[in-house]
C-alpha cells in the first residue's frame, strides 16, 4: 500500500486591481514636504519643530473643514 499524495492543483484567484490615478497621492505628497518646511523653518525651539511636524499632518483635515465651512456660509 503506498502513502503517497497526490497534489492538488489551487488557483490561487488574486483580485485584479487597477490603480488610476496616483496624482492625488503625488499632491498630498508635496503639501505634506510644504507643510513641514513651512511649519518646521518657522520654528525657533525643538518642541516647535515637533509640533511642526505633527502639523504637516493635520493640515489637510483642517483645510478641507474650513473650506466646507466657506462654502456652506449663506
Amino acid at each position: 500500500m503506498s502513502n503517497e499524495t497526490i497534489p492538488t492543483q489551487r488557483e490561487d484567484k488574486k483580485p485584479n486591481v487597477n490603480i488610476q490615478n496616483k496624482s492625488s497621492d503625488t499632491v498630498y505628497g508635496l503639501g505634506l514636504i510644504g507643510a513641514w518646511v513651512y511649519y518646521i523653518g518657522r520654528a525657533t525651539t525643538a518642541q516647535d519643530k515637533v509640533k511642526g511636524f505633527f502639523k504637516g499632518f493635520i493640515w489637510p483635515a483642517v483645510f478641507v473643514y474650513e473650506m466646507l465651512k466657506f462654502l456652506n456660509k449663506e
